[in-house]
């Protein structure tokens, strides 16, 4: 029975997790965040739907210790920097975004895949360099 609890708070966590990373995402846009706040908060979202992690999750235990620190932590932050009305805001646009279905943003997304493909490439190059 607590096996069930554990799981539940689990699922309840990573839920306002994903939530709270939507509306970072929905700040981010709005002009009454400040630009450093703004670019704070596109680097958190940018790294939490990101494949590539700063530690691999094939590392055990300090694989997932970045996605259960560095993620929490960074989106903690954030919101701290944000104004508390844009927060409500955008808290009430992600609750409508959910009802209605999600907007599917193609342009951002192949963006994002070609900045991580540009990335590799440099560090790719980089490494080359050193070791050959």
């Amino acid at each position: 029975m607590k096996q069930v609890k554990r799981i539940d708070k689990v699922k309840a966590m990573a839920r306002e997790i994903k939530r709270n990373v939507f509306v970072l995402y929905l700040a981010y846009k709005d002009a009454r965040v400040p630009w450093y706040t703004k670019l704070f908060a596109i680097c958190v979202v940018a790294y939490a739907f990101s494949p590539i992690d700063l530690i691999p999750d094939f590392i055990p235990v300090l694989g997932y210790l970045d996605d259960l620190i560095i993620v929490p932590l960074g989106i903690t932050i954030a919101l701290k920097l944000i104004p508390q009305e844009v927060i409500r805001d955008c808290r009430d646009k992600a609750e409508e975004i959910r009802k209605n279905g999600k907007p599917t943003n193609w342009v951002a997304g192949g963006l994002f895949i070609m900045v991580w493909i540009v990335l590799a490439i440099w560090l790719g190059s980089i490494c080359y360099k050193l070791f050959v």
